[in-house]
């Protein structure tokens, strides 16, 4: 008897965890949407690359049609709810079922991460994506085989999800050399380069043949140089180029100059956009490129000061539930088209019914996250005073340099959004619980740890 209760304690624990990742889907009776969500599914049914949208993600979710997409956030939570149980195993913190289960429902009532997890986008696979990058990269010599596989795994499919993704994958990676140079100086873990190369190379060519496999195209995501010109728009940037550039014949906006929005979203998404009265996304790409190109040589100095100040003001945006609301009209007509047998659960869901009112969980869910990632930089200098163990240390300070280059990417690439920080947010409390287990002597609640048992041997 006590041997089946010993067998069923991890199966036990990971339902529990799963359904703490799963319960804003549960209580919805449907996975979270988006307005954008339809757009992915959309790509990979139509075979057209679309605009910021992954048509390997598209994919993914064609897969979960015959189960009303619960094959994917179950999918998207399990995957969470292992990195969760793995991180926690790799850095000899408590690894049992009960602590596992008490780390996974304090992050799921604490942060945002269910919300994601149980979304039908990309977003929740860039911190999984991260997650798996650093496991690969600094506790390789605690994996097992398979493990490692699945680790890249996990990257390359994050990486595939969005380009901003592979920016933030690409500038951590280039990361990695350096914190191995400096790490014998500072006796810091030194990371592995070649695992981590190797998936974000993966990720890449999944991009680049996923594309060409479901759409004919050996390309990238397009959108870039669109998403670009919106921040140009929100700064001001863009009327003030084409204050000192037009009338000019080859400029097609410049007959809008004078009807040019403040606001980048409504010039990106609104069909009264000027954007939409050219022909869209694709026919202003090559125009923007140029607008964007040109205004860098002509205002370096204002670029890299709104570029700083887009990227400060995401840093601190982390409130959950960001645009999450029943307008979402694009996927509603692709999920009627593509999901008919989903479709009336969709639309008897409370999302599509009323507006969600995110107020009350913002109100534990802001000063969290803002603690949590104030409590990184604390984390780095007990280490500096021999109070955590740098191998423990590591994961903190690899986090908060994800979370500065996903501020700095979305926020000066952009326009800042509580949705782009706030996706990755949950991973500052789980280092700082890691960093907790890697207390000195005195503070450790990891006595029972494989470290802790060679440490006295």
């Amino acid at each position: 008897m006590d041997k089946m209760i010993s067998r069923l304690r991890w199966p036990i624990a990971a339902l529990m965890m799963l359904l703490a990742l799963l319960w804003p889907a549960l209580w919805n009776g449907f996975p979270v949407v988006f307005y954008d969500t339809g757009g992915y599914l959309d790509s990979y049914m139509t075979g057209l690359l679309a605009n910021g949208r992954s048509a390997i993600y598209g994919f993914f979710l064609s897969l979960g049609i015959p189960t009303g997409f619960w094959l994917n956030v179950i999918v998207q939570a399990g995957a969470v709810t292992w990195l969760i149980v793995l991180a926690l195993r790799t850095h000899y913190v408590a690894s049992t079922p009960g602590f596992a289960v008490v780390v996974t429902l304090g992050i799921a009532a604490l942060t945002s991460l269910p919300w994601y997890a149980a979304q039908l986008m990309p977003d929740v696979w860039l911190p999984a994506g991260i997650l798996a990058l650093y496991l690969l990269a600094f506790r390789g010599g605690e994996l097992r085989r398979l493990e490692k596989i699945a680790l890249g795994a996990v990257t390359a499919f994050a990486i595939a999800g969005h380009m901003a993704t592979l920016a933030l994958m690409l500038a951590l990676l280039a990361l990695l050399p350096l914190w191995r140079w400096i790490a014998p100086r500072w006796h810091w873990p030194r990371p592995s380069l070649g695992r981590p190369a190797l998936a974000v190379a993966a990720g890449v060519l999944l991009i680049l043949f996923g594309n060409l496999f479901i759409t004919g195209r050996f390309a990238f995501i397009p959108g870039g140089n669109n998403f670009l010109f919106g921040r140009l728009v929100q700064t001001g940037i863009a009327a003030r180029y084409l204050a000192g550039h037009c009338p000019d014949p080859s400029l097609r906006i410049c007959a809008y100059r004078d009807t040019l929005p403040a606001d980048g979203d409504f010039w990106l998404w609104n069909s009264e956009s000027p954007l939409w009265k050219m022909g869209g996304w694709e026919n202003f790409s090559d125009e923007a490129r140029r607008i964007v190109l040109g205004s860098i040589r002509d205002y370096p100095d204002l670029h890299l000061r709104t570029a700083a100040m887009g990227a400060l003001s995401q840093f601190v945006m982390v409130k959950t539930g960001d645009y999450l609301t029943p307008q979402t009209w694009h996927t509603h007509g692709i999920l009627k088209k593509y999901a008919p047998g989903s479709y009336p659960a969709f639309l008897a869901a409370p999302q599509q019914r009323a507006e969600l009112n995110f107020t009350w969980l913002n109100v534990v869910h802001v000063p969290v996250a803002l603690l949590a990632v104030a409590g990184l930089p604390a984390i780095i200098l007990l280490t500096r005073r021999r109070r955590v163990r740098r191998s423990a240390a590591s994961l903190a300070l690899f986090v908060f340099i994800a979370l500065a280059g996903n501020a700095a990417i979305s926020g000066a690439l952009s326009n800042p959004h509580h949705r782009y920080q706030s996706r990755m947010i949950w991973l500052a409390p789980l280092a700082l619980v890691i960093a907790a287990g890697g207390l000195g002597r005195s503070g450790t609640i990891l006595q029972d740890s494989p470290y802790f048992r060679r440490k006295q041997t």
